[in-house]
């Protein structure tokens, strides 16, 4: 009887499945977007409205995060912030992807000089700290969401374009290559249907893993101004707007705070469990 092989996108899918930690990273991911999509529906009160008369109510039956100094319900805000910071993350994590995998693919394929003027490139924006150019490139545009799409579309893609250059640079001299080389395959679809694909592992589990990067930075632009602005609910700039009652009212900060460190962590678990999943002689 002929013995069934699995596919390692199904091995790789079993390993994942027994990461206990994993799981875990992929249900607080899961909750999150669910609240992000259903937040309309499920926020107990308007988190725009305001209260005069419920200023700085601390966690009750009424208010189970208590009230800003606006008398706006703290847990309202947080779950319609999850839709701005969460969706925000992953729009600006998949734009930053795209553009790392292109100019990484023309940069490890063609080489020659096409690879010089591209990492020459990657280069000097690596040499720029990122956090100050993203606060450069925010104060410059103003606040708002396009201003964030393009300061992390001019500073996040840099890491991926240099993984992808290292896997195609390796992944040219295959024997699978060399034969689409041969036969006359154009370059560009070498590049889509071989090389990328094969390229993939590294790209998937960096670019999880660097969502949790851009949901911190994004909390942190907001915090400074240079975000989303109020009355639009973000948790940075929820934590900015609490941090001048943090001794008389801990929770007008506290729990936007937590949702950033629970959509960290969710994210740094499962993009580990990821890696060990696609990668187990790194695991081991």
């Amino acid at each position: 009887m002929r013995e069934r092989v699995e596919s390692p996108g199904t091995l790789a899918l079993r390993r994942f499945r027994r990461d206990r930690m994993g799981m875990v990273g992929s249900a607080l991911i899961v909750l999150l977007y669910l609240t992000a999509a259903l937040a309309p529906w499920i926020t107990p009160h308007d988190p725009m409205a305001v209260d005069f008369d419920a200023v700085l109510k601390p966690p009750g039956r009424t208010h189970w995060m208590g009230t800003d100094k606006s008398g706006r319900d703290v847990a309202s805000r947080v779950i319609m912030g999850a839709r701005v910071s969460m969706v925000i993350a992953l729009v600006i994590r998949l734009v930053t992807l795209a553009i790392g995998i292109a100019v990484g693919a023309m940069a490890g394929f063609y080489e020659g000089w096409v690879d010089v003027a591209l990492m020459r490139g990657v280069e000097v924006l690596l040499a720029f700290p990122g956090l100050l150019l993203l606060i450069g490139i925010a104060s410059a545009l103003g606040p708002g969401f396009l201003s964030l799409l393009v300061a992390f579309s001019v500073t996040g893609w840099t890491t991926t374009a240099r993984l992808v250059r290292g896997k195609l640079l390796a992944i040219k001299r295959e024997e699978y290559m060399e034969a689409a080389r041969a036969i006359g395959v154009p370059a560009r679809l070498q590049i889509v249907r071989h090389a990328l694909p094969n390229a993939m592992g590294p790209v998937i589990v960096t670019g999880t893993i660097g969502v949790a990067g851009i949901i911190l930075a994004e909390a942190g632009l907001s915090f400074l101004g240079l975000g989303i602005q109020p009355p639009t609910p973000t948790w940075g700039g929820m934590i900015a707007q609490g941090r001048s009652f943090l001794t008389v009212a801990w929770w007008t900060s506290f729990f936007p705070g937590l949702a950033i460190a629970l959509a960290v962590f969710g994210f740094n678990l499962f993009g580990d469990a990821l890696r060990d999943a696609l990668d187990p002689r790194a695991a081991r």
